[in-house]
């Protein structure tokens, strides 16, 4: 019987850095080595990151895979090793993986299904392959595949056709609710179905709204072998058997499937803690009401950052309440964190007073509202300028969804953990975070969901119940059913139309948001992309 030892490569590569992504590759197969282990599998695009997008268009990138994959086979590293990266080849780009093996490429394959929805915009730049490539690897029959590839039956079979007993697929696939299980059935379906085993490697990093959550995975005819840690760096073995039967892997460790809650809270906290830290900020400094989306944002900051890199102001009004104050504070305290409270009333009066003879004779409007969220703004801003840390902002997406939000104000900020977070799972997400250690006052989590802009004001006086408008978001928004569609389903007409319009109205508010964590499979962001002016209405 042959046997071999794999190393299953969940690393991080950062967009964009390809020597130090090389160096990276490096080491770890110096590591695999020292482990004895003779196959190394890299995720998709190692060389670049995931995903590049228009860095492929650099008139210098050919140079730079080359000088990257020479330095590589330079180390004449007696392995073999997987490695994914663009590949230029009479004037066409391809996304490729190659098999390198003592200094020499062995084999390069091109993908051949490019996927072109939701964050995926790969028929930019990419060409489609078109040949399967099986290649040996001290005996075993190996196919390479890339990400999409394997979710599609074509590339399967050819390779299995010939002659491949073994996939060796690298991919650059990110989270969104329920993905790990997604991909757990796919890979163990295939290799059930086609009597194959497969090693299945990802990414595992923050790239700007995506999350890459890891979930390498092996499995052969018998089911699923092996499965790595989320949301941390692995480098993984797993054991190829090859007899007359064919090629088994040996069982190793299955991460349990991880609740939705805990996957989302770790989904958060990586997409924080990688877009601060690579763009090199010391730090996130955030508005903290007493409400629970900023009461939860700063949850996830500190155990994103530490509670040494994360600051928090209250910035109270006439309209704020003890309550507020009473809570903000404890929080603060609870969390050990650098906290201020930075009154704004006397901005705000400066600020009215010199409107006065722009606004002579015009009703009080959301206007007033607005001039405080801005001014709040204003000064999380200057701290952001003073201290190098990152103006984190707290809008959730029921509300950026609706506009219930204020330009060059509460949406102002680098970043938002809660951009894709409807207020539903909000709550949810604060209750799942409170039985790890009680961090956010409950009374937060209770009470009922105020901007505080206005005597006695409620989110639900301008809004319908967050249950029901979170229905309608995910039904419009993430399903694209039209608003007949919405009220088939049950929904008061009056208000599907009301929604539907309020979140056609604002898109241009969601283009000028920061940047947050996707973490549902459409999300506002590179998702979805609606014309700003447009004559489009509800109804046929």
């Amino acid at each position: 019987m042959s046997r071999l030892k794999v190393a299953l490569a969940q690393q991080e590569f950062v967009v964009g850095d390809i020597p130090g992504n090389t160096d990276k590759i490096i080491s770890t197969a110096r590591q695999a080595l020292a482990d004895d282990a003779s196959l190394v599998i890299f995720p998709e695009l190692t060389l670049t990151g995931y995903p590049p997008e228009d860095l492929l268009l650099r008139d210098s990138l050919e140079t730079r895979i080359q000088i990257a994959l020479d330095h590589i086979c330079d180390q004449q590293l007696p392995l073999y090793l997987v490695v994914g990266y663009p590949s230029l080849d009479s004037g066409l780009l391809t996304n490729c993986a190659a098999v390198i093996y003592r200094g020499d490429i062995i084999c390069e394959y091109n993908k051949q299904h490019l996927p072109n929805y939701q964050v995926f915009d790969e028929k930019r730049y990419f060409t489609p392959g078109e040949e399967t490539v099986v290649v040996d690897i001290e005996g075993f029959k190996c196919a390479l595949s890339i990400c999409e590839d394997i979710w599609f039956d074509e590339p399967v079979a050819m390779a299995k056709q010939l002659g491949a007993e073994v996939i060796l697929n690298i991919n650059g696939s990110p989270f969104h609710i329920n993905r790990d299980a997604e991909r757990r059935a796919r890979v163990t379906e295939v290799a059930e179905t086609h009597e194959l085993a497969i090693c299945y490697v990802n990414h595992i990093c923050g790239q700007d709204e995506l999350v890459f959550d890891g979930g390498s995975m092996a499995a052969d005819s018998t089911g699923l072998k092996h499965h790595s840690s989320a949301y941390q760096e692995s480098l993984d073995y797993i054991y190829l058997n090859k007899s007359e039967q064919g090629v088994q892997i040996e069982q190793g460790d299955i991460l349990a499937p991880r609740p939705m809650l805990e996957d989302v809270y770790q989904a958060l906290i990586l997409g924080l803690k990688a877009y601060v830290n690579r763009n090199g900020f010391n730090g996130v400094v955030l508005g903290l009401s007493g409400g629970i989306d900023s009461g939860f944002s700063l949850a996830v900051a500190v155990d994103a950052l530490g509670a040494d890199r994360v600051q928090a102001i209250m910035m109270p009004y006439a309209y704020t309440s003890k309550m507020s104050l009473d809570d903000a504070r404890e929080q603060a305290k609870t969390l050990g964190i650098e906290y201020s409270e930075l009154p704004i009333g006397s901005l705000y009066d400066a600020g009215i007073e010199t409107l006065n003879p722009l606004f002579e004779g015009l009703a009080v409007d959301t206007t007033e509202q607005n001039l405080q969220a801005r001014i709040r703004g204003l000064l999380l801003m200057a701290v952001s300028n003073k201290s190098g840390k990152m103006v984190l902002t707290t809008g959730n997406k029921s509300e950026l969804a609706v506009g219930y939000a204020t330009l060059y104000g509460d949406m102002c900020g680098g970043y938002n953990v809660l951009k894709d977070v409807p207020k539903t799972l909000v709550f949810q997400l604060a209750e799942y975070r409170n039985k790890i250690s009680p961090v956010i006052p409950q009374r937060v989590i209770d009470r009922p969901p105020s901007a505080e802009l206005a005597p006695d004001q409620k989110d639900e006086d301008s809004l319908p119940s967050y249950e029901v408008l979170d229905a309608i978001i995910e039904a419009y928004v993430e399903q694209d059913k039209s608003a007949e569609a919405i009220v088939s389903m049950g929904f008061n007409s009056e208000e599907v139309y009301r929604v539907v319009r309020l979140i056609d109205i604002n898109e241009y508010k969601r283009r000028q948001a920061p940047e947050g964590v996707r973490i549902t499979p459409r999300g506002f962001g590179r998702d979805r992309r609606y014309p700003i002016t447009n004559g489009w209405k509800p109804g046929i």
